[in-house]
């Protein structure tokens, strides 16, 4: 676990730490990376499509795994080392621990980018999405460069100085906004399928990395002619140095990744599923008549199971079997059978499907993950401001600290839930217009409520982690992730829910895991924040002001809607969509910090451990 100990008031007028400290800018870094990552992926989805979206999530989840494991953990441990022996003047000790961190980094981004690369296919597959491999493929290099950026931004940060750190990552988001979208762009320009355009724009990623490790290199060296010459320290052994790596590394590289492994095992099994119902209870159909063209499938369907032995039950079990045969039949070069060739064009048929219901609820995924990114700046602060506290016996610092991230999340997420809750379909129709709406629109009002509670599980395991309790979220999200898998594989499957009942699993897994975090929050902290006093005022502004926004969308929907030349019912045009939904974002806004101020939810004390805090406070006479 990375302390970074706040430094106390000086004479010579050093600014007091607040409660965003030395990680501020990182938090200003990632919050401007999160930006340009909502320009890029909202134009990137109209672009590509819906199958081309899943192909690309489907390619880019597999990577955020080894992305999480090559940049969560390790970095923090190297530089919590390199800080260490830093400031114990042992400049060896700190040249050895990034040599042998580099070592590991370079292989573990060699290992992934051979697996990625070589077994593209198979991983392609094991998401039932064949159709991801290019994409797999094009970010195959990129976890080797981002094995030696995590080094060097450790190293980095080990000597307090987060700027590379901030502006590489910046670098590595402009070029995958310019490069990929350009290449996606021209792709289907040229009439390249989804997958080919999906595999361009991830290659954006893979140039970002190349161009910030670049960067990082330099920044490295230059930092090293400013260093003072050799030291005298001798280094410890290196395979204490390891162990010490992997003692800080493991534990918080396995709570991070949960996030990652779980959403790579449900994105299969929902896919899976979907295909599942698709093939054997028809009835599901109806959910998708109005946008999915049934006949390809229906007429697959009929071709297959005339090849079917008697007595064969026409199962997805059955089917995959045959596929599967008839892949490896094509990649022998021997001729297929006809079963084969029945079996391949009805699995390529539902995977076809599958592949639009699916990027359609990426694209609310997209909208969905916007809010957590904005827990980042509190996230980072939270372990280093209550390990500082905890350092200097401050029970109660670190008791009014975790009280205010808690409270300060809960004024952020509230409103943010329960605005995409309200307005899911216009904010679709707003930012997708390529998305059928009345699929994203209502998938996005369900993860809207499961917003509310990934933005608080995350602080709150910041808190567990910051007392020095790194073990329990990582079983919190085993448990979380665990109810989360066991519930879209049934509730995809049935006819009636379909993919519209794939957030459910997010409700319930994130709710769980918040529950469970706040409990054991109640029990092992000392002088734990009283719940009720931070959720309950947030709950209720956020409530009145989903109810404004609610309204006046309603409102500005009806008197903006015009009936259509060929007579019918009134249709709201894009240009009125929008308008509706700016107008009640922005009274939804003033509703609401009228009544956090109103009902006083922000105190004085959550303001003093922000930048600028104190004026601000003065400024709402608290």
């Amino acid at each position: 676990m990375a302390r970074y100990d706040a430094p106390s008031r000086r004479s010579g007028g050093q600014k007091q730490n607040t409660f965003f400290g030395g990680a501020a800018i990182l938090a200003a870094g990632a919050m401007v990376v999160k930006l340009i990552g909502m320009f890029y992926k909202i134009p990137l989805n109209n672009i590509i499509g819906a199958q081309g979206n899943a192909d690309f999530n489907n390619a880019y989840n597999i990577y955020a795994v080894l992305l999480t494991i090559s940049t969560a953990g390790l970095p923090v441990a190297v530089s919590k080392l390199v800080s260490e022996a830093n400031a114990q003047g042992r400049r060896n000790q700190v040249r050895r621990t990034f040599q042998l961190a580099l070592g590991m980094f370079l292989i573990l981004g060699t290992l992934s980018f051979l697996v990625m690369y070589f077994k593209a296919d198979a991983l392609a597959g094991l998401m039932n999405d064949t159709k991801a491999a290019p994409g797999i493929r094009a970010l195959a290099p990129a976890v080797v460069c981002v094995g030696c950026l995590a080094a060097l931004r450790g190293y980095s940060q080990g000597h307090l100085n987060m700027t590379p750190t901030s502006v590489s990552q910046i670098i590595e988001a402009l070029c995958k906004l310019f490069i990929g979208l350009s290449l996606a762009y021209a792709l289907i320009k040229m009439g390249q399928p989804p997958e080919m355009a999906a595999a361009g724009a991830i290659t954006g990623v893979t140039v970002g990395t190349v161009v910030a490790l670049v960067y990082m290199v330099i920044s490295f060296f230059l930092a090293r002619l400013r260093e003072p010459g050799r030291s005298r320290d001798v280094p410890d052994a290196s395979g204490d140095i390891i162990r010490d790596i992997l003692r800080i590394a493991i534990p918080i590289t396995l709570s991070s990744s949960m996030v990652g492994i779980v959403t790579v095992i449900d994105s299969s099994l929902v896919q899976g599923q979907v295909q599942k119902a698709l093939l054997e209870n028809p009835a599901c159909w109806e959910l998708y008549q109005s946008f999915v063209d049934f006949a390809p499938l229906e007429s697959a369907i009929s071709a297959w199971k005339e090849l079917l032995t008697e007595g064969t039950a026409a199962t997805m079990a059955v089917l995959s079997a045959q596929a599967e045969a008839a892949q490896a039949a094509l990649a022998a070069g021997t001729a297929l059978t006809a079963p084969q060739e029945g079996a391949l064009a009805l699995h390529t048929t539902l995977e076809s499907i599958s592949r639009t219901l699916y990027g359609n609820y990426s694209s609310a995924l997209t909208i969905y993950n916007l809010p957590t990114a904005l827990m980042t700046a509190i996230t980072i602060s939270v372990i280093p401001t209550v390990s500082g506290a905890l350092a200097r016996r401050d029970r109660r610092g670190a008791s009014r600290v975790a009280a205010s991230a808690l409270r300060i999340t809960a004024l952020l997420a509230f409103p943010m839930g329960v605005g995409l809750f309200v307005l899911g379909t216009p904010i679709v129709q707003l930012l997708f217009p390529k998305m059928e709406s009345s699929l994203a629109g209502p998938l996005l009002s369900t993860l809207g409520l499961a917003t509310v509670f990934v933005c608080l599980m995350l602080v709150c395991n910041s808190i567990l982690q910051a007392y020095g309790f790194v073990n329990l979220p990582i079983l919190v999200m085993v448990l979380g992730g665990g109810l989360k898998i066991f519930t879209n594989y049934n509730v995809v499957a049935m006819p009636q829910m379909g993919i519209y009942g794939a957030p459910a699993g997010n409700i319930l897994c994130f709710g769980l895991c918040l529950l469970l975090d706040l409990l054991l929050i109640s029990r092992v902290v000392p002088r734990r924040p009283r719940y009720l006093p931070v959720f309950l005022k947030p709950f209720t502004a956020s409530a009145i002001m989903g109810a404004a926004a609610w309204a006046v969308y309603g409102l500005g929907s009806k008197l903006l809607s015009s009936a259509p030349e060929g007579g019918g019912p009134a249709v709201l045009s894009t240009t009125g969509n929008a308008i509706c939904v700016l107008g009640a974002i922005g009274v939804a806004m003033a509703v609401y910090l009228v009544l956090v101020a109103a009902l006083r939810a922000i105190s004085r004390d959550d303001l003093a451990l922000m930048p600028k805090g104190d004026k601000l406070a003065r400024l709402l006479r608290l």
